[in-house]
């Protein structure tokens, strides 16, 4: 079987763009959407929705590496995705800062989720 290399480079914004503290939100072309941190100058990006409802983590408080869904307050760990109000998991992206761009390495789920 050929495997291929389907990661993608997104490209977020300028570091500036984002405080420390705080997050934002990025649509993909799919529809889906991240959420992308800074916490003390450390980038890190997540799916943008809570494993409880949906609900926008981007919506939420983020306090250090964690951020508070602003619908019920499930907390999610924006480094490892892991939940800390029940054994759940969100999905992590890989950030990279390069020329002071912030940058999320995405992957092409397509030919997994059709089985091909």
């Amino acid at each position: 079987m050929q495997s291929f290399d389907t990661r993608q480079t997104l490209v977020v914004g300028r570091i500036e763009d984002l405080r420390p503290g705080t997050c934002i939100r990025v649509a993909l072309p799919d529809g889906d959407e991240l959420a992308v941190y800074n916490v003390n100058g450390e980038y890190y990006a997540t799916e943008n929705s809570c494993p409880h409802r949906g609900a926008p983590l981007t919506e939420g408080a983020l306090c250090g590496h964690i951020v508070d869904c602003g619908l019920h307050g499930w907390q999610c760990d924006v480094r490892t995705g892991e939940c800390l109000t029940v054994p759940e998991r969100i999905r992590t992206y890989q950030v990279i800062v390069e020329d002071q761009l912030i940058k999320i390495l995405t992957t092409d789920d397509t030919d997994e989720k059709s089985g091909f």
